[in-house]
């Protein structure tokens, strides 16, 4: 694989593969609540470019921004950390 052009990587889960070269990926992040203090956790689904329909549900994924491929669709598949059991 080549190196990305674009250094915004991020890390989730697969949660959909319905699509053709396509997949939907659950971004969760943990933030501090700025008053109480609590950390809450955040979510965005983003769209991912799977080329060869080499991810499952489950998938831990890591995909790098690219160029409009799509209305929705502004990021690759970088590589799969871990496959679903």
């Amino acid at each position: 694989m080549n190196e990305p052009t674009s250094n915004r990587t991020l890390t989730g889960r697969v949660v959909s593969n319905a699509m053709h070269k396509t997949v939907t990926v659950l971004i969760e992040r943990r933030v501090k609540h700025p008053i109480y203090g609590k950390y809450l956790t955040r979510s965005t689904k983003v769209h991912v470019h799977d080329e060869d329909n080499q991810c499952n549900v489950g998938d831990m994924v890591t995909v790098v921004q690219s160029r409009p491929l799509s209305k929705t669709k502004t990021w690759r598949l970088w590589e799969i950390l871990e496959r679903a059991r």
